[in-house]
Protein backbone atom coordinates (compact mmCIF):
# COMPACT_ATOMS: atom_id res chain seq x y z
CA UNK A 1 0.00 0.00 0.00
CA UNK A 2 1.51 3.26 -0.89
CA UNK A 3 0.49 5.67 1.93
CA UNK A 4 3.08 8.03 1.17
CA UNK A 5 3.39 8.24 -2.63
CA UNK A 6 -0.66 8.92 -2.36
CA UNK A 7 0.28 11.65 0.56
CA UNK A 8 2.89 13.30 -2.30
CA UNK A 9 0.73 13.72 -4.68
CA UNK A 10 -1.67 16.14 -2.45
CA UNK A 11 -0.39 19.36 -2.53
CA UNK A 12 1.12 19.74 1.42
CA UNK A 13 -0.79 16.18 1.97
CA UNK A 14 1.68 15.40 4.69
CA UNK A 15 0.16 18.06 6.60
CA UNK A 16 -3.00 18.55 5.88
CA UNK A 17 -4.38 14.94 5.39
CA UNK A 18 -2.93 13.75 8.95
CA UNK A 19 -4.40 17.53 10.15
CA UNK A 20 -7.91 16.54 8.27
CA UNK A 21 -7.81 13.33 10.08
CA UNK A 22 -7.61 14.98 13.56
CA UNK A 23 -10.37 17.47 13.18
CA UNK A 24 -13.00 15.27 11.87
CA UNK A 25 -12.08 12.84 14.82
CA UNK A 26 -11.83 15.86 17.41
CA UNK A 27 -14.82 17.14 16.13
CA UNK A 28 -17.18 13.57 15.90
CA UNK A 29 -15.13 11.94 18.53
CA UNK A 30 -13.20 13.90 20.54
CA UNK A 31 -12.64 11.26 23.52
CA UNK A 32 -11.52 8.88 21.15
CA UNK A 33 -8.22 9.10 21.39
CA UNK A 34 -7.92 11.20 25.41
CA UNK A 35 -7.27 7.88 26.79
CA UNK A 36 -4.11 9.18 28.60
CA UNK A 37 -0.02 7.97 28.81
CA UNK A 38 1.54 7.80 25.50
CA UNK A 39 -1.81 7.76 23.20
CA UNK A 40 -2.58 11.57 24.19
CA UNK A 41 0.35 12.34 25.03
CA UNK A 42 1.22 11.81 21.06
CA UNK A 43 -1.94 12.04 19.18
CA UNK A 44 -3.35 15.09 21.47
CA UNK A 45 -0.68 16.86 23.40
CA UNK A 46 2.16 16.72 21.79
CA UNK A 47 2.30 19.32 18.74
CA UNK A 48 4.45 21.68 20.96
CA UNK A 49 6.90 18.97 21.72
CA UNK A 50 7.38 17.53 18.46
CA UNK A 51 7.26 21.43 16.74
CA UNK A 52 9.58 21.89 19.25
CA UNK A 53 11.95 19.28 18.32
CA UNK A 54 11.59 19.80 14.32
CA UNK A 55 12.94 23.15 14.71
CA UNK A 56 16.08 22.36 16.91
CA UNK A 57 16.67 19.55 13.84
CA UNK A 58 15.76 22.23 11.63
CA UNK A 59 18.49 24.34 13.57
CA UNK A 60 21.07 21.99 13.08
CA UNK A 61 20.86 22.49 9.69
CA UNK A 62 21.76 26.40 9.72
CA UNK A 63 25.06 27.13 9.09
CA UNK A 64 25.91 30.72 11.09
CA UNK A 65 27.13 32.29 8.34
CA UNK A 66 23.91 32.94 6.76
CA UNK A 67 21.66 32.89 9.81
CA UNK A 68 21.28 36.78 9.00
CA UNK A 69 19.16 35.60 5.79
CA UNK A 70 16.74 33.96 8.05
CA UNK A 71 16.21 36.36 10.62
CA UNK A 72 16.00 39.04 7.36
CA UNK A 73 13.41 36.33 6.16
CA UNK A 74 11.74 36.08 9.23
CA UNK A 75 11.09 39.84 9.95
CA UNK A 76 9.99 40.32 6.66
CA UNK A 77 7.00 38.20 7.22
CA UNK A 78 6.41 39.57 10.71
CA UNK A 79 6.46 43.23 9.28
CA UNK A 80 4.15 42.60 6.20
CA UNK A 81 1.35 39.91 8.29
CA UNK A 82 1.44 42.75 10.57
CA UNK A 83 0.90 45.74 8.65
CA UNK A 84 -1.65 44.22 6.14
CA UNK A 85 -3.61 43.00 9.30
CA UNK A 86 -3.75 46.16 11.00
CA UNK A 87 -4.62 48.19 7.84
CA UNK A 88 -7.71 46.17 7.39
CA UNK A 89 -8.47 46.12 11.20
CA UNK A 90 -8.37 50.25 10.60
CA UNK A 91 -10.56 49.65 7.77
CA UNK A 92 -13.57 47.90 10.10
CA UNK A 93 -12.81 50.68 13.04
CA UNK A 94 -13.51 53.10 10.12
CA UNK A 95 -16.50 51.61 8.40
CA UNK A 96 -17.68 50.03 11.59
CA UNK A 97 -22.19 50.30 11.63
CA UNK A 98 -23.68 51.49 14.19
CA UNK A 99 -23.65 47.83 16.09
CA UNK A 100 -19.50 48.62 15.56
CA UNK A 101 -19.38 45.64 13.14
CA UNK A 102 -18.14 45.74 9.86
CA UNK A 103 -19.25 43.05 7.17
CA UNK A 104 -20.68 41.43 10.93
CA UNK A 105 -17.48 41.29 12.20
CA UNK A 106 -15.92 42.82 15.17
CA UNK A 107 -12.53 44.83 14.75
CA UNK A 108 -10.73 43.39 17.40
CA UNK A 109 -11.48 40.32 15.99
CA UNK A 110 -10.31 40.98 12.54
CA UNK A 111 -6.87 42.17 13.96
CA UNK A 112 -6.60 39.36 16.41
CA UNK A 113 -6.86 36.95 13.16
CA UNK A 114 -4.68 38.83 10.46
CA UNK A 115 -1.60 39.45 12.76
CA UNK A 116 -1.41 36.41 14.63
CA UNK A 117 -0.49 33.23 12.36
CA UNK A 118 -0.10 29.36 13.26
CA UNK A 119 2.78 28.79 13.49
CA UNK A 120 2.89 24.79 13.28
CA UNK A 121 0.93 25.60 9.62
CA UNK A 122 3.84 27.78 9.06
CA UNK A 123 6.26 24.95 9.70
CA UNK A 124 5.05 22.20 8.19
CA UNK A 125 4.02 24.10 4.35
CA UNK A 126 7.81 25.64 4.60
CA UNK A 127 8.90 22.26 5.73
CA UNK A 128 7.70 20.73 2.61
CA UNK A 129 7.94 23.51 0.56
CA UNK A 130 11.12 25.77 2.13
CA UNK A 131 14.81 25.68 2.43
CA UNK A 132 16.43 24.89 5.95
CA UNK A 133 16.77 28.74 6.38
CA UNK A 134 13.10 29.67 4.92
CA UNK A 135 12.20 27.10 8.25
CA UNK A 136 14.69 29.37 10.77
CA UNK A 137 12.38 32.28 9.82
CA UNK A 138 10.09 30.99 12.26
CA UNK A 139 12.39 31.84 15.51
CA UNK A 140 11.22 35.17 14.55
CA UNK A 141 7.81 34.87 14.06
CA UNK A 142 7.02 34.13 18.06
CA UNK A 143 6.25 37.56 18.23
CA UNK A 144 2.83 37.40 16.89
CA UNK A 145 2.13 34.91 18.97
CA UNK A 146 -0.61 36.53 21.41
CA UNK A 147 -2.22 39.98 21.69
CA UNK A 148 0.90 42.10 21.67
CA UNK A 149 0.82 43.21 17.98
CA UNK A 150 -2.33 43.72 18.25
CA UNK A 151 -2.81 45.91 21.33
CA UNK A 152 0.26 48.09 19.27
CA UNK A 153 -2.17 48.04 16.39
CA UNK A 154 -5.20 49.31 18.72
CA UNK A 155 -3.12 51.57 19.93
CA UNK A 156 -1.62 53.50 17.47
CA UNK A 157 -5.25 53.85 16.04
CA UNK A 158 -5.78 55.66 19.45
CA UNK A 159 -8.11 52.97 20.65
CA UNK A 160 -6.49 52.19 23.52
CA UNK A 161 -3.08 52.87 25.43
CA UNK A 162 -0.35 50.67 25.13
CA UNK A 163 -0.44 48.45 28.09
CA UNK A 164 2.59 46.96 29.91
CA UNK A 165 3.24 43.49 30.54
CA UNK A 166 1.29 41.54 27.65
CA UNK A 167 4.28 40.39 25.79
CA UNK A 168 6.59 38.35 27.48
CA UNK A 169 10.67 38.27 26.29
CA UNK A 170 11.26 34.73 27.92
CA UNK A 171 8.31 33.40 25.31
CA UNK A 172 10.22 34.70 22.15
CA UNK A 173 13.06 33.47 23.81
CA UNK A 174 11.69 29.76 24.61
CA UNK A 175 10.57 29.47 21.03
CA UNK A 176 14.08 30.09 19.84
CA UNK A 177 16.18 28.03 22.20
CA UNK A 178 15.13 24.90 20.32
CA UNK A 179 16.69 26.37 17.09
CA UNK A 180 19.72 27.75 19.03
CA UNK A 181 20.56 24.40 20.70
CA UNK A 182 20.23 22.95 17.11
CA UNK A 183 22.35 25.08 15.42
CA UNK A 184 25.06 24.65 18.28
CA UNK A 185 25.01 21.15 17.43
CA UNK A 186 24.99 21.45 14.04
CA UNK A 187 28.05 23.70 13.55
CA UNK A 188 30.14 21.71 16.40
CA UNK A 189 29.62 18.65 14.79
CA UNK A 190 28.52 17.74 10.59
CA UNK A 191 27.82 14.28 11.23
CA UNK A 192 25.31 15.14 14.50
CA UNK A 193 23.54 17.75 11.33
CA UNK A 194 23.83 14.66 9.26
CA UNK A 195 21.62 12.68 11.74
CA UNK A 196 19.61 15.38 12.68
CA UNK A 197 18.33 16.28 9.31
CA UNK A 198 16.66 12.59 9.11
CA UNK A 199 13.75 14.09 11.65
CA UNK A 200 12.78 17.17 10.07
CA UNK A 201 10.46 16.01 7.20
CA UNK A 202 9.87 12.75 9.36
CA UNK A 203 8.11 15.02 12.56
CA UNK A 204 5.16 16.52 10.23
CA UNK A 205 2.61 14.19 9.87
CA UNK A 206 3.13 13.67 13.26
CA UNK A 207 2.75 16.99 14.72
CA UNK A 208 0.30 17.95 12.54
CA UNK A 209 -2.36 15.18 13.06
CA UNK A 210 -1.86 16.98 16.82
CA UNK A 211 -2.73 20.14 16.06
CA UNK A 212 -5.67 19.09 14.07
CA UNK A 213 -6.77 16.77 17.69
CA UNK A 214 -6.97 21.05 18.41
CA UNK A 215 -9.76 21.98 15.84
CA UNK A 216 -13.15 21.40 16.09
CA UNK A 217 -15.47 22.47 12.91
CA UNK A 218 -18.16 23.13 15.20
CA UNK A 219 -16.13 26.60 15.67
CA UNK A 220 -16.99 27.35 11.84
CA UNK A 221 -20.76 26.83 12.37
CA UNK A 222 -20.88 29.09 16.30
CA UNK A 223 -18.87 31.79 14.03
CA UNK A 224 -21.23 31.80 11.06
CA UNK A 225 -20.63 33.42 8.15
CA UNK A 226 -18.78 35.98 9.29
CA UNK A 227 -16.23 34.01 10.55
CA UNK A 228 -15.55 32.45 7.58
CA UNK A 229 -15.58 35.38 6.27
CA UNK A 230 -12.30 36.46 8.51
CA UNK A 231 -10.42 33.31 7.18
CA UNK A 232 -11.03 33.82 3.97
CA UNK A 233 -9.52 37.61 4.28
CA UNK A 234 -6.50 36.04 6.76
CA UNK A 235 -5.32 33.39 3.62
CA UNK A 236 -6.20 35.33 0.39
CA UNK A 237 -4.89 38.59 1.85
CA UNK A 238 -2.13 38.35 4.12
CA UNK A 239 -1.52 35.44 2.63
CA UNK A 240 -1.27 36.80 -1.32
CA UNK A 241 0.43 39.94 0.16
CA UNK A 242 3.16 37.44 2.03
CA UNK A 243 3.86 35.99 -1.34
CA UNK A 244 4.34 38.89 -3.69
CA UNK A 245 6.32 40.86 -1.36
CA UNK A 246 9.20 37.46 -1.24
CA UNK A 247 8.69 37.43 -4.46
CA UNK A 248 9.63 40.94 -5.15
CA UNK A 249 12.88 40.23 -2.65
CA UNK A 250 13.50 37.20 -4.72
CA UNK A 251 12.83 34.41 -2.02
CA UNK A 252 10.79 31.92 -2.59
CA UNK A 253 6.94 33.11 -2.48
CA UNK A 254 5.32 30.25 -0.87
CA UNK A 255 6.99 30.96 2.24
CA UNK A 256 5.44 34.83 2.37
CA UNK A 257 1.88 32.92 1.45
CA UNK A 258 2.61 30.28 4.55
CA UNK A 259 2.01 33.42 6.92
CA UNK A 260 -2.05 33.85 6.07
CA UNK A 261 -3.14 31.76 8.57
CA UNK A 262 -4.56 32.71 12.15
CA UNK A 263 -3.36 30.79 15.35
CA UNK A 264 -5.05 28.88 17.62
CA UNK A 265 -3.72 31.16 20.49
CA UNK A 266 -5.75 33.99 19.02
CA UNK A 267 -8.77 33.02 20.24
CA UNK A 268 -7.90 34.41 23.51
CA UNK A 269 -6.46 38.10 22.30
CA UNK A 270 -10.15 39.65 22.49
CA UNK A 271 -10.63 38.48 25.83
CA UNK A 272 -7.16 39.49 26.92
CA UNK A 273 -7.20 42.69 25.21
CA UNK A 274 -11.02 43.21 27.14
CA UNK A 275 -9.26 42.38 30.84
CA UNK A 276 -6.73 45.26 30.06
CA UNK A 277 -9.09 47.26 28.54
CA UNK A 278 -13.17 47.31 29.57
CA UNK A 279 -14.29 49.37 26.45
CA UNK A 280 -13.71 45.96 24.38
CA UNK A 281 -15.89 43.68 26.98
CA UNK A 282 -18.98 44.08 24.88
CA UNK A 283 -17.42 42.65 21.72
CA UNK A 284 -15.37 39.75 23.27
CA UNK A 285 -17.79 37.20 22.93
CA UNK A 286 -18.29 37.75 19.55
CA UNK A 287 -15.28 38.46 18.12
CA UNK A 288 -13.67 35.36 20.19
CA UNK A 289 -15.78 32.81 18.20
CA UNK A 290 -15.00 34.57 14.82
CA UNK A 291 -11.04 34.27 15.22
CA UNK A 292 -11.87 30.82 16.36
CA UNK A 293 -14.28 30.55 12.76
CA UNK A 294 -11.10 31.93 11.30
CA UNK A 295 -8.57 29.60 12.83
CA UNK A 296 -10.53 26.15 11.50
CA UNK A 297 -11.39 27.91 7.89
CA UNK A 298 -7.72 29.21 7.48
CA UNK A 299 -6.00 25.53 8.98
CA UNK A 300 -8.30 23.91 5.74
CA UNK A 301 -7.75 26.53 3.05
CA UNK A 302 -4.62 27.82 3.19
CA UNK A 303 -2.92 24.17 2.72
CA UNK A 304 -5.38 24.05 -0.31
CA UNK A 305 -4.01 27.90 -1.42
CA UNK A 306 -0.65 26.61 -1.17
CA UNK A 307 -0.88 23.66 -2.95
CA UNK A 308 -2.45 25.91 -6.05
CA UNK A 309 0.41 28.56 -5.96
CA UNK A 310 2.91 25.78 -5.71
CA UNK A 311 1.19 23.87 -8.64
CA UNK A 312 0.96 27.18 -10.95
CA UNK A 313 4.89 27.78 -9.72
CA UNK A 314 5.86 24.57 -11.00
CA UNK A 315 3.85 24.83 -14.39
CA UNK A 316 6.35 27.85 -14.52
CA UNK A 317 9.40 25.75 -14.19
CA UNK A 318 10.36 26.05 -10.44
CA UNK A 319 11.83 23.32 -8.38
CA UNK A 320 10.60 22.88 -4.83
CA UNK A 321 12.72 19.98 -4.28
CA UNK A 322 15.61 21.68 -5.09
CA UNK A 323 14.77 24.82 -3.06
CA UNK A 324 14.11 22.41 0.10
CA UNK A 325 17.29 20.57 -0.52
CA UNK A 326 19.52 23.76 -0.51
CA UNK A 327 22.38 23.97 2.10
CA UNK A 328 23.03 27.03 4.00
Amino acid sequence: MKIKAALDRIPGGMMVVPLLIAAVINTFAPDLLRIGNFTEALFVNGSSTLIALFLLCTGAQINVKSFGVSVGKGATLLVTKWVVGAAFGLIAYAFAGENGLWLGLAPIAVIAAMTNSNGGLFVALVGQYGSKEDRAAYSLLALNDGPFLTMVALSIFGAMGFVDGMFSFVSFISVLLPILVGMVLGNLDEDMRKFLDKGSSMLIPFFAFSLGMGIDFGAIVEGGLSGIILGLLTVFVTGTAGYFVFKAMKWNPIVGAAEGSTAGNAVATPAAIAAANASFAAFTDIATVQVAASVVTTAILLPIYVGFLVKRMEKKGYSFEREAETEV
